[in-house]
This record gives structure tokens, C-alpha cells and sequence, in this order.
């Protein structure tokens, strides 16, 4: 699978997050998507050639396999990775809209000046406030939902995140009770240990962000509603000056 397309969308999307956002791209690239493409994908390359049942029933080992893994845990973590970067397209669609906006009301300007602005809309970052506020929380509070999802699912599926050793199988059509051994399990073990920890490290970097955002948002209203208060007392102590001086130049007429 071909990560440099997904690299690249998030990347412009990156563009506008906040600092805790850029962290969280970096581990999803360098401790999820490297670590997945670089060795994962050949430590999980023989799960099912090298799964070995001690019967010679034909079909026993495909049904066994199919019960103990009914997802491969490689396209499992693709599935995990690209629902977690999909949210991302609601804040690109809503950045490439106000763009949008804003070239239209340019483009009716004069054609110097039409074309410094367009220039700089292309290298202009977006602050998240308003609208596009709500469009980023509402992104990471899917992503929360996925990886959570994920981890519940991955957890249900293959019954914890250690790989056993031996496991034994009597669906049909094997004769009996089988044994059957899966390969490098230590090995697949360490492996599955990292990636869910990557995932947990993502969820509180989400959470994080999350919190970030909140925060903001609520020291910036506070501002805002002191700088409004303290304007309607400016214009409340004018209006009483000007009341003032009417009341002396009608006493004094």
C-alpha cells in the first residue's frame, strides 16, 4: 500500500493545526506508518504458511486459522489508520471553502492587487476560531471514536494483544481436538504491544488537543466579553459626562 498519498493530505491539512496536532501527524507517520510498512508487514508475511496443525485433515488448518484470525492484524492497523486520518477531510473541505470565499471576493477587485492577495490566501494559515472551531473538534472527537473503536475491536477479535504459543482448534472439519502452532508469536507479540501503545499515545495527544482547543476557545470568550463590558462602561460614563454637562448648562441658563 502506497502511504505517500496520505502523507501528503494530511500534510496540507497540518498546515492549520495547533501545535499538539503536529505531534500527533509525527507519531502517526514514524512510530505507526513506518513501523507497519518497515517491519510489521514481514513479521505477520508467514502467519498463515507457517501455521502448523498436527492433523493431516484436509481443510482442519484453514478453518482453525480462519477461527483464531479472522482479520489479518496487518490490514486490521491499514483499516485503524486510514478511518483515524479520514476526520481530516472535514477540516480540509472546510479550509479549501473559505478559500474559496475569499477568492471570489478578490478576484473582483483590481488585477495587481487581486493577484497579491490570491499569493497570499495560498500561504495564509487559517485560525481556528468560529466555524472551522467546531469543524476541528468535531475531527478529533471522530478520531477519539475510531482508535477507540479499533482497540476495543482488536481486542474482542483476537482475545487480548499476547500472542499465544499453542492453540487449540476442534471446529469442523477437523477429527478432534487439534493443536496447532503459530509462528514468532513472541516476536508478533513485542510487535502488537507497540502499535497499541502508539494508539493510546495518539488518543492522549488527541485529548490533549481537545482540551487545547476548549481552553482557548474559553479564555478567548472571556476576553471578549470583558473588552465588551468595558466598552459598554466607557460609553455608559460618556453618556453620563455629556448628561452633566447638560444639567450645569441648564442650571447656570
Amino acid at each position: 500500500m502506497n502511504w505517500g498519498y496520505l502523507q501528503a493530505f494530511l500534510g496540507g491539512v497540518n498546515k492549520h493545526s495547533t501545535s499538539i496536532g503536529k505531534v500527533w501527524l509525527s507519531v502517526i507517520f514514524i512510530f505507526r506508518v513506518m513501523i507497519l510498512v518497515v517491519a510489521a508487514e514481514s513479521v505477520w508475511g508467514d502467519e498463515q504458511s507457517d501455521f502448523v496443525c498436527n492433523t493431516l485433515q484436509p481443510g482442519c488448518k484453514n478453518v482453525c486459522y480462519d477461527h483464531y484470525f479472522p482479520v489479518s492484524h496487518i490490514r486490521l492497523w491499514c483499516l485503524q489508520l486510514i478511518f483515524v486520518s479520514t476526520p481530516a477531510l472535514l477540516v480540509a473541505m472546510h479550509v479549501a471553502y473559505r478559500r474559496h470565499e475569499e477568492k471570489r471576493l478578490i478576484l473582483q477587485q483590481d488585477g495587481e492587487i487581486a493577484e497579491k492577495n490570491l499569493q497570499q490566501i495560498k500561504m495564509q494559515k487559517m485560525r481556528i476560531e468560529g466555524a472551522l472551531w467546531w469543524t476541528y473538534v468535531t475531527s478529533i472527537f471522530f478520531r477519539l471514536l475510531f482508535e477507540g473503536a479499533f482497540m476495543y475491536a482488536f481486542y474482542y477479535i483476537y482475545n487480548g494483544f499476547q500472542m499465544t504459543r499453542l492453540v487449540k482448534c476442534d471446529a469442523w472439519p477437523c477429527p478432534n481436538v487439534v493443536d496447532c502452532f503459530i509462528s514468532r508469536p513472541t516476536e508478533k507479540t513485542v510487535f502488537t504491544i507497540f502499535m497499541i501503545a502508539a494508539s493510546v499515545i495518539c488518543i492522549l495527544l488527541n485529548v490533549a488537543e481537545l482540551c487545547f482547543l476548549i481552553i482557548k476557545a474559553c479564555l478567548r470568550h472571556g476576553k471578549r466579553e470583558k473588552y465588551s463590558s468595558y466598552q459598554s462602561s466607557l460609553i455608559c460614563k460618556d453618556k453620563e459626562h455629556q448628561q452633566n454637562k447638560m444639567n450645569e448648562f441648564l442650571v447656570k441658563s
